[in-house]
């Protein structure tokens, strides 16, 4: 944890992370409407890897989960959100900064892309932004990201980025469709080389 506070509630984040093209930043109640319309826009595209797809079946879905994001970011039990196109301010999909240990600094990074949006290296782009801020401002000393050992183009992310692939676990969890998925661990830790330029950490 941050050494200047002992009360996790105030451990300093972010207002919003401002990339090239991409800008990752809390929902907001008014990001509903944008949320639900990506998930109705990718559901076929995202449920072979993301179960809770299934369960929005109105922007009155997204509101709830928006509620619920806002409310863990608060207590900083979970950090998610969304990532937004930097030039429009279209939504573009979700990420997140899952604490799993505060006190050895053990952050856990997911994400999904709207269909539109793929191939145009978003993801990556957010994907940086959160591992700089973790590593630089949080004083993680693992960043991990776990992917359905299928599921290539999020595997690739993490391979694009230099994460290293520590671990193929066969078997380990059923996919949506009851079948039983193999997942792929990749980690970054601080001695790890970074090949990019830290990201700017707007507040």
């Amino acid at each position: 944890m941050p050494e200047e506070t002992t009360h996790r509630s105030q451990i300093p984040l972010f207002d919003e992370l401002v990339g090239e093209r991409v800008v990752v930043r809390p929902y907001r109640p008014e990001d509903a409407e944008q949320h639900y319309a990506a998930v109705e826009e990718s559901r076929a595209h995202i449920a072979p890897w993301l179960p809770w797809v299934g369960g929005y079946a109105s922007v009155e879905d997204s509101r709830d989960y928006i509620a619920r994001v806002r409310a863990h970011w608060l207590l900083r039990e979970d950090m998610g959100l969304g990532i937004f196109d930097r030039a429009t301010g279209r939504y573009l999909g979700g990420t997140g900064l899952h604490p799993r240990n505060w006190d050895v600094g053990v952050f856990e990074i997911g994400y999904w892309l709207r269909a539109s949006a793929e191939g145009h290296g978003y993801m990556s782009e957010a994907v940086r932004l959160l591992t700089d801020f973790a590593l630089d401002m949080l004083g993680a000393e693992r960043v991990f990201i776990r992917c359905d050992a299928r599921n290539m183009r999020s595997a690739n992310v993490a391979r694009r980025l230099g994460f290293v692939q520590e671990a193929h676990l066969r078997n380990e969890l059923r996919a949506p469709d009851g079948s039983l998925r193999d997942t792929l661990v990749f980690a970054r830790i601080p001695s790890d080389p970074r090949d990019w330029k830290p990201a700017e950490h707007e507040t």
